[in-house]
């Protein structure tokens, strides 16, 4: 069984990396953000109250987050493992995370800030279907439209210079002390996420002593 945190700033690719890794080892993906994202688009109470927070700029608080990731790691679906993604905000948290789950490791995506604000500020969003493209790594075919179902394109209602600017300052202050606690733990794998995905792909299984990531056309 294998268990593993992903962190890094918004817009390092934790969600791309997760993906592969989950798909590939049968891990389960634990991600915050898609589990406010199934709330919200299925209008329950929860999706209601992060729309709220979402449309006035501010952060879904940490207490809420970790209420979502432990009643999500107590359904046990994960026989093979897990990689959770946007958790643990805070050093109790951490604490809390490490004396409950014995974890193979935490992955470090490195991302500079002025990276982080090309690619985040570079994202759009379907307004039909919720489609995720970014203008610099997915463009859709044609301008504008959505190649799944023709929806806007639109950009996120937290995809402003000044909502990512607090999102960057809320990251490391709250973030850096729990990635130093990891690492005196000596848990942590630093990965330069500036590369593209497969690089950067191959880079933490390498760094893991996971089996190399065989792209799906490679397999057949």
């Amino acid at each position: 069984m294998r268990k593993y945190v992903i962190m890094g700033v918004q817009g390092s690719g934790k969600g791309t990396q997760s993906t592969l890794l989950a798909d590939d080892l049968d891990l389960a993906h634990i991600s915050v953000g898609n589990i406010f994202r199934w709330h919200v688009k299925n209008h329950t109470k929860l999706g209601a109250q992060v729309r709220r927070l979402v449309a006035a700029g501010e952060l879904v608080g940490d207490d809420l987050v970790e209420d979502v990731v432990k009643e999500r790691l107590q359904q046990h679906d994960w026989n093979y493992g897990f990689i959770v993604d946007g958790f643990p905000r805070n050093r109790r948290q951490a604490e809390f995370f490490l004396e409950s789950y014995d974890i193979d490791g935490v992955i470090l995506l490195d991302l500079p800030d002025d990276e982080v604000r090309r690619r985040v500020l570079a994202r759009r969003l379907c307004s039909r279907c919720g489609m995720d493209y970014n203008l610099i790594a997915h463009r859709p075919e044609a301008e504008g439209r959505c190649d799944v179902c023709g929806g806007e394109l639109v950009t996120r209602a937290d995809d402003t210079p000044d909502a990512l600017a607090r999102r960057l300052r809320d990251y490391h202050d709250k973030t850096d002390p729990v990635v130093e606690l990891f690492r005196r733990k000596e848990y942590v794998m630093a990965i330069d996420a500036r590369a593209d995905k497969i690089a950067v792909q191959q880079e933490i299984r390498a760094r893991f002593a996971l089996p190399p990531y065989r792209p799906a056309d490679a397999r057949a």
